[in-house]
């Protein structure tokens, strides 16, 4: 099954671009370059803005899809904090020695949702035996590519748990990352998509329909370390930052949840 592409399809472009232009065109030496998951957009850029008020440091992000940043870092490209939107592409990184393994931690939480245009009626429910293909109609499901970005593959477990994956399977568009996902419905280019709950909320054009239940997919965990390239002595200055009490109330507010209490580092 190919991914559908759409006018999209630049954003992903310019995601890469950006990453790639840091090579280069480097930040400035005590700036800290990060590579974060697209859903992270929100919540990392008030944190990176609370991190420079208190420390006067800068913080250059780069948001992508997970697994677009690992094999961007692994080309190498000079990131000093790889911050994943689950496990596996973390995993990655560390099997090529991409990243220091004992700065790692397992820091956020969040869940994935349906979502709709906010002038949708459509209503569906999430339980077994679920006919998502009818709530479609001629319509296509937005999701993340179901094979590498996170978003995507959640979503997939979830819809083959429901007993729904081969009914929709082929009326999927799949996105570059969860964002480019979320788009697609906010501009109703597709009446329904799978997002994390926190973009859902940061976009006021969609609509939560429902909330897949926890045991319908892995959970969602992101985790953050510091890359086996970096030396900017200011990396583990923000990434203490992002472990900590002053860096949780901007997570939360966004719905991210701490899977470990804030300064400790599993």
């Amino acid at each position: 099954m190919r991914p559908i592409r759409f006018r999209h399809g630049a954003f992903r472009a310019l995601a890469f671009g950006l990453a790639l232009s840091l090579i280069t065109l480097p930040a400035q030496a005590k700036d800290v370059v990060v590579f974060a998951a697209a859903s992270l957009k929100n919540a990392l850029e008030d944190v990176a803005a609370a991190w420079k008020q208190e420390t006067g440091k800068n913080a250059v992000i780069s948001y992508a899809a997970s697994n677009a940043l690992a094999k961007q870092i692994e080309a190498g490209a000079p990131a000093d904090i790889f911050f994943s939107a689950d496990l596996d592409w973390m995993d990655y990184a560390a099997s090529k020695s991409l990243i220091k393994p004992e700065t790692r931690t397992n820091l956020l939480g969040n869940s994935i949702v349906l979502i709709a245009p906010k002038d949708s009626s459509v209503q569906v429910s999430l339980q077994p035996g679920l006919d998502l293909a009818s709530a479609l109609g001629n319509g296509r499901l937005a999701i993340g590519q179901v094979e590498a970005v996170p978003a995507g593959k959640y979503g997939k477990a979830a819809l083959e748990r429901l007993g729904a994956w081969d009914g929709v399977k082929d009326k999927v568009a799949q996105a570059d990352n969860v964002r480019a996902a979320l788009l697609l419905v906010s501009r109703g280019e597709a009446p329904l998509g799978i997002v994390y709950k926190t973009d859902a909320v940061s976009d006021p054009n969609v609509k939560i329909v429902a909330a897949f239940p926890e045991g319908t997919h892995p959970p969602i965990v992101y985790p953050v370390a510091l890359t086996k390239e970096s030396a900017n002595p200011d990396a583990s200055s923000l990434l203490n930052f992002l472990r900590s009490d002053r860096a949780k109330p901007f997570f939360e507010k966004q719905g991210f949840t701490f899977v470990n209490k804030p300064g400790s580092s599993s």
